[in-house]
């Protein structure tokens, strides 16, 4: 069951990020920012001074100054990325799915598929929204390739986000901006609304998921609305354990839930 959603900071989506760092200058909890536990607010708190600390002015003033790569740089020859892509999930999947490729005027279908799934690259704009908040500004790496697959129903209601995300990315727009497209879209219905738990595959052995993750594990997508990690155990952030990894508490909460790494799919291999 789906947990009725805090309301504020933790939902709607909202400013999450903008509320903990309020909150961690000292200036007063804002109304709403909620946490489930002790050792939940600790480590928030925790993971935001260190990354105001590394960053020096905070992320909000960081995303301002920071500049994009040349387009260019995020993008790759149509038939590298088709096959990229193609390791996102095995073969029974992928062989059947629907095939799609950035371009400069967006993703397009390259093949069309027969099974309902959609298979493509994900670019750093499709980092977490608003938490952990030390991953936002992932979206200025242009090196990272994420091969995702997602299943027909989150084709449906996820796949239209992360589009959108990857619009407003190549537009310029920054994190902070992202975010506030985002929101708006979602509460205007311009997004479909989640409201159950989808799927997607990431099994592939060339994944790159920024600096120091790396390829990391094969791994499920789960998208699982407005789920927090104390849902899943408290499990630590970075072991192969389930985890909630993206913007906890809003409809955009992801569950990444890994699997055996000899599962991890190279190309041509599929």
């Amino acid at each position: 069951m789906v947990p009725d959603p805090v309301p504020s900071c933790r939902t709607e989506p909202l400013s999450v990020v903008i509320c903990i760092e309020t909150d961690v200058y000292g200036l007063g909890r804002p109304e709403g920012l909620r946490y489930e536990n002790e050792k939940e607010e600790t480590t928030v708190r925790k993971l935001v001074m260190l990354t105001l600390a590394l960053i020096g002015t905070g992320p909000t003033a960081f995303s301002r100054t920071a500049k994009y790569p040349p387009l260019e740089q995020y993008l790759m020859s149509a038939d590298a990325e088709a096959s990229l892509a193609t390791t996102a999930a095995p073969s029974s999947i992928s062989s059947r799915a629907t095939i799609k490729v950035l371009t400069k005027d967006g993703y397009q279908i390259v093949r069309q598929g027969d099974n309902g799934f959609v298979c493509m690259v994900m670019r750093a704009w499709t980092a977490p929204t608003y938490t952990p908040v030390q991953l936002r500004d992932l979206v200025y790496d242009a090196t990272i390739r994420a091969p995702i697959c997602f299943d027909p129903e989150a084709v449906r209601t996820v796949m239209p986000y992360y589009e959108l995300r990857t619009k407003l990315g190549m537009q310029g727009k920054v994190p902070d901006q992202i975010a506030q497209a985002v929101e708006g879209a979602y509460a205007k219905g311009e997004l479909p609304k989640r409201e159950g738990v989808t799927f997607a595959y990431m099994w592939s052995a060339e994944q790159h998921l920024g600096p120091g993750i790396g390829h990391w594990h094969p791994h499920m997508m789960v998208f699982s609305p407005y789920y927090r990690n104390s849902m899943l155990g408290d499990n630590e952030f970075g072991k192969p354990l389930p985890i909630v990894t993206d913007d906890a508490g809003t409809p955009f909460a992801v569950v990444v839930i890994p699997v055996d790494d000899k599962l991890a799919i190279k190309t041509g291999t599929e």
